[in-house]
C-alpha cells in the first residue's frame, strides 16, 4: 500500500484522537473554541449555515477528519529519512498548528483569539498527539 494512503488513514485516526482529547479540554474549560470550530464559524459561515443546526458539530468534525487525512497523506509522502525519526511526527503536528496560526488564519480571515497559556498548551498537546499518531506507522522504505 502506498505511503500517502497509509498516511491518510493515520491522519484520519490522528484527527479522531484529537477529537477525544478536545472533548476533555473543552469539557474542563481549558479550551473555549477549537480551531475547527473557529474556522467553520468565522471563515465559512455560509457553508455551515447550509447544514441543519442539529448536524453542524458532526459536519465540522468530519471536515476536521478530512483535513487530518489530507495532512496525513502529505506526511506519508515525506522522504523515508525524515519519517524514520520518531520526533518528526509530533513536530509535524505542531507545524500544522503553526501553519494555521501564522498563515491560514490570515488567508481565510479568522480573528486571532487571545488564548491563555493553558489553552495554548492544550491545543499544542492535541497537535503533538496528532503527530505522534501520524508518525507511528511502520517506517519501512
Amino acid at each position: 500500500m502506498s505511503k500517502p494512503i497509509v498516511g491518510a488513514a493515520r491522519g484520519a485516526v490522528g484527527a479522531m484522537a484529537m477529537t477525544g482529547f478536545r472533548r476533555v479540554t473543552t469539557g474542563l474549560g481549558l479550551v473555549e473554541a477549537t480551531p475547527p470550530e473557529r474556522i467553520a464559524h468565522e471563515a465559512v459561515p455560509r457553508l455551515v449555515s447550509r447544514v441543519p443546526p442539529e448536524r453542524r458539530n458532526e459536519a465540522i468534525e468530519l471536515a476536521h477528519w478530512g483535513f487530518g487525512a489530507a495532512a496525513g497523506a502529505l506526511y506519508g509522502a515525506l522522504p523515508y529519512r525524515l519519517r524514520v525519526r520518531r520526533w518528526v511526527g509530533p513536530l509535524y503536528g505542531l507545524a500544522i498548528w503553526a501553519g494555521f496560526e501564522l498563515v491560514l488564519r490570515r488567508l481565510v480571515g479568522i480573528s486571532r483569539p487571545r488564548r491563555k497559556p493553558h489553552e495554548r498548551a492544550a491545543i499544542a498537546a492535541d497537535h503533538l498527539l496528532y503527530g505522534a499518531v501520524v508518525g507511528s506507522y511502520p517506517r519501512r522504505g
